[in-house]
């Protein structure tokens, strides 16, 4: 009998996934980008047993917190891999593959010294652009002002995106069963009300 870990944690190797080896079926496929605590790849995909979900997490003791949340028989449709996510997504990724991708408080590295390690920026967006398929959609939250800010110019100013809302962010979340994680929690409580912006492939 498989363990939790052996179940639920994939080998990310040289050439792109294989959904239905992974999963043993052809539902559509969607992202996490940072799983963090494991609340929303926990918890998200019991309402959508007809899709599958990969969530990305680069820290071991995370993926080992996402673990304790996870079962077999309530999430059969999830899958984790131990992985940082850049502007390499595509080589470990199948093109046009990914109906959408969930990137819930990314660090926003906040001294202007840091910005280039950001995750949201070109390189990224135009990796990120081949492994979606058209309309696929990209569901972005942060509470840090001015990465919000960053990250509506950045998928502003990609020919290959464009703004689900006029307003580009917008004070209330986005999906209707909407997770709060604890860092959304926690940074409410601290007096930082998350902004929650939508962007599609064209």
């Amino acid at each position: 009998m498989l363990s939790d870990r052996d179940y639920f944690v994939i080998e990310v190797g040289e050439g792109p996934l294989d959904y239905p080896a992974l999963f043993g079926n052809q539902n559509p496929v969607y992202i996490e980008i940072g799983s963090g605590k494991g609340e929303f790849i926990s918890q998200y995909p019991t309402y959508h047993p007809e899709h599958n979900f990969i969530g990305f997490e680069v820290r071991g003791k995370r993926i080992n917190n996402i673990l304790k949340k996870l079962g077999p028989e309530k999430n059969p449709n999830v899958r984790l891999a131990n992985l940082m996510v850049d502007g390499k997504i595509r080589e470990f990724l199948p093109l046009s593959s990914v109906q959408g991708a969930f990137i819930q408080h990314p660090d926003p590295w906040p001294k202007k010294r840091h910005h280039r390690r950001r995750l949201i920026n070109q390189e990224f967006l135009n990796s990120l652009a081949a492994v979606l398929l058209p309309d696929a959609f990209v569901q972005v939250s942060t509470d840090h002002l001015e990465y919000a800010a960053w990250i509506v110019r950045e998928f502003t100013g990609n020919p290959l995106y464009y703004s689900v809302y006029e307003d580009h962010s917008v004070d209330h979340p986005v999906l209707d069963e909407h997770i709060v994680t604890w860092f959304e929690q926690e940074q409410k409580r601290l007096g930082y009300p998350p902004r929650y912006m939508m962007f599609k492939k064209k």
